[in-house]
């Protein structure tokens, strides 16, 4: 069997686009393997739209050919669309601060064969601590500090990073800085950012010691794209744990963490499989 295929698509909606995509495929003796599509009726907005994701074995026919032949429909349909490799990792960057766990857990994750991804640099605004940079092994690492003054140059050496590695996500695994609207503009769509679930409130420093000040009987984390919008882009996951009057600030702060790397890892999963399609201010997520 050749090497799977992922077509993802969204457009308008009209009548007869399934038809049309599986005809497509049907007609150059491809394999469907898995299908999913999702009609958002628009609500208030009106603005009805089709998303569709498709997982095939091309049979032989060439990737690129399949994308030649698909741009006449994909024109008809005014469609936003794309075919990839299934099984090829998406190339990442990973930026962090001083908290740690996400990205030890996202490199364990994928040394372990969970996440398709494939780190191609490291990038941290803090030194990473002795036992931080031993789990990185090869993957290249850029301490790139940064101050009030400096920020304009260090998100340009980011962007330069980037580039250079041609990287498809940048996960912010606990980065404590906030990107400016170029730099959110520059990653749009690609960009995923964690943070704890208690936003707008708990604003600040010790988030989960003020969550246990007010009693919560709940916490969670969410990922979502980084938009110019601080902490308020498309979710792509979340996840919530019970707390109890007996759990201390510690351990709100331990499970907090817990629930940051699960959410976390969950999210860059389903981006790599390219089961997060945009859809405005929401995210469209094919679960699988």
């Amino acid at each position: 069997m050749s090497q799977p295929l992922i077509l993802t698509l969204s457009c308008a909606d009209r009548p007869g686009i399934t038809a049309r995509v599986t005809g497509f495929l049907y007609d150059r003796g491809c394999n469907v393997l898995d299908a999913q599509q999702f009609n958002d009726r628009g609500g208030d907005t009106g603005a009805d739209r089709f998303f569709m994701r498709v997982a095939f074995d091309p049979t032989g026919t060439a990737a690129q050919s399949l994308r030649d032949d698909f741009v006449p429909l994909a024109s008809d349909y005014a469609m936003e669309w794309s075919i990839k490799a299934q099984d090829r990792p998406r190339r990442t960057i990973i930026m962090v601060s001083k908290f740690d766990h996400c990205l030890v857990d996202l490199i364990y994750r994928w040394r372990s064969g969970e996440l398709n991804i494939d780190p191609v640099a490291v990038i941290s605004n803090h030194a990473l601590a002795q036992t931080t940079q031993a789990d990185l092994g090869s993957i290249p690492f850029h301490h790139l500090p940064v101050t009030k003054s400096t920020k304009a140059d260090q998100e340009a050496e980011v962007r330069r990073i980037a580039d250079d590695a041609d990287a498809e996500l940048v996960v912010l695994a606990r980065y404590m800085q906030i990107f400016s609207d170029d730099q959110s503009a520059h990653f749009s769509g690609r960009c995923i950012n964690i943070h704890h679930s208690f936003l707008p409130g708990f604003k600040g420093a010790r988030p989960y010691h003020q969550a246990h000040e007010r009693g919560v009987k709940i916490i969670g984390a969410t990922a979502h794209f980084v938009t110019a919008d601080l902490d308020e882009g498309p979710i792509i996951h979340q996840d919530v744990e019970r707390i109890t009057h007996a759990d201390s600030a510690a351990d709100l702060v331990r499970k907090g963490r817990d629930i940051e790397r699960r959410v976390l890892a969950e999210a860059v999963r389903l981006f790599a499989q390219e089961r997060v399609l945009m859809n405005g201010n929401r995210t469209v997520v094919f679960r699988g």
